[in-house]
């Protein structure tokens, strides 16, 4: 039995490129140094001594950057290639987080936190365009998941590290290891991967969308996806901005706590994600229903936290949004990469990145505001209820790409 699912995890990760096996250490080593992020709100509130409704603020900041550094991600992908995007990205954005220690005023936070994720998410699109070409079609879906299994591998051992810097030395070894990381991605990049072999795969391996929707805004399943896509980030979110607050003002968690409840998140992904995925595509079952599915689970995760205030609900949840975000990242994301006409593959991806932008601009400031006037059981009711808007809309989309399949035949 055990060899048997041993046989199976090995074959789950066959058959994909050396280039993306590379990529996905890259994005190990910058995402194991990404360990500011989950306690963002804590250094706000803690260190800078900033209100719930401020910190709101400098999350709007930071989904304000990432929705400029997506959308100018796309455009410089296009004219310039992924690799010189996703280089200097990286690059930029390790000196940008070595800086931002130094700034501990309201307004100067929330404008370093903005020009930070402007430069920061332009490697987004180009991450993403990038699989097209260093996968094979049918690994696309499978090498994603690897870049995610990577990038939740780097989460899971960064908040336990990170919680670990904060209670033996202080916040600002944090922002060090955060922008030396990124800078030693970006060498090791520079290193193992070949931009010219890139540019000769990419005519190769092009995939052919059936899509002829001449703009993103002309695709109206595509907007009502990226509608989804947006409150599903909107929710999810949630877990990293004012989720560490309830852990620790409600529950009376330390940051070392904290790290190890949100490595769960990324230990689970790391073991499951890949095989569960490999499942998915070898029995050929609907995408677009599991990704459904996916949000079910995500509206739970919240809307359990109010069932109890026994602390183990806090792994109950925590367990619900793994098992849908599993569910529902690489699929939407494959959706994405498939959706887009010839040619215009790097800016439906970039609207794709850019829905996350828009819900870090109003996920957490939502969320500080609902608590700081009604409390947290108040914020996480509408958690889960957007969570079942998303629901419905997945149905109607559904609806919508059946009809069009109908026409076409």
């Amino acid at each position: 039995m055990v060899k048997r699912a041993i046989t199976t995890y090995k074959k789950s990760f066959s058959g994909l490129s050396k280039e993306v096996w590379w990529l996905a250490l890259i994005t190990f080593v910058n995402r194991a140094g990404t360990m500011v992020l989950p306690f963002l709100s804590l250094y706000l509130t803690e260190d800078l001594n900033l209100s719930k409704p401020q910190v709101g603020w400098v999350m709007a900041a930071f989904g304000v950057g990432s929705l400029a550094g997506s959308w100018l991600g796309g455009k410089l992908t296009q004219s310039f290639g992924y690799y010189s995007v996703m280089f200097w990205s990286l690059l930029t954005t390790g000196f940008m987080f070595l800086g931002l220690q130094y700034v501990t005023t309201f307004t100067g936070f929330v404008i370093g936190i903005f020009l930070t994720m402007a430069v920061a998410d332009t490697f987004r699109p180009a991450m993403f365009l990038s699989l097209k070409a260093y996968s094979k079609p049918e690994n696309q879906t499978r090498s994603l998941t690897l870049i995610r299994l990577a990038i939740n591998l780097g989460f899971s051992f960064g908040p336990f590290l990170g919680g670990i810097i904060i209670s033996t030395l202080d916040y600002s070894g944090l922002f060090w290891v955060d922008g030396l990381t990124c800078i030693s991605a970006i060498l090791l990049m520079r290193v193992v991967l070949n931009p010219k072999k890139v540019k000769e795969q990419v005519v190769e391996n092009k995939v052919v969308s059936e899509n002829t929707a001449t703009s993103v805004f002309k695709d109206y399943p595509y907007i009502i996806f990226l509608t989804v896509v947006f409150i599903m980030g909107f929710i999810f979110l949630q877990l990293f901005t004012t989720m560490p607050l309830y852990y620790n003002e409600v529950h009376n968690l330390t940051e070392v706590q904290i790290g190890l409840l949100m490595s769960v998140n990324g230990f689970f992904i790391f073991l499951l994600e890949m095989p569960l995925i490999h499942y998915i595509e070898e029995k050929l079952l609907n995408k677009m229903k599991i990704i459904t599915w996916s949000l079910v689970l995500m509206a739970l995760s919240y809307l359990v936290l109010n069932v109890s205030g026994w602390s183990g609900v806090l792994i109950v949840g925590m367990l619900f949004v793994t098992v849908g975000e599993m569910l529902a990242f690489p699929f939407t994301n494959n959706f994405a990469m498939n959706r887009a006409p010839s040619g215009k593959d790097g800016m439906y991806l970039a609207y794709y990145t850019m829905a996350f932008s828009w819900a870090h601009i109003f996920s957490a400031k939502t969320g500080m505001e609902i608590i700081d006037r009604f409390g947290f059981d108040a914020n996480w009711y509408v958690m889960g209820g957007l969570g079942f808007v998303a629901v419905f809309l997945m149905v109607v989309l559904q609806k919508l790409l059946k009809k069009e399949r109908e026409v076409k035949i």
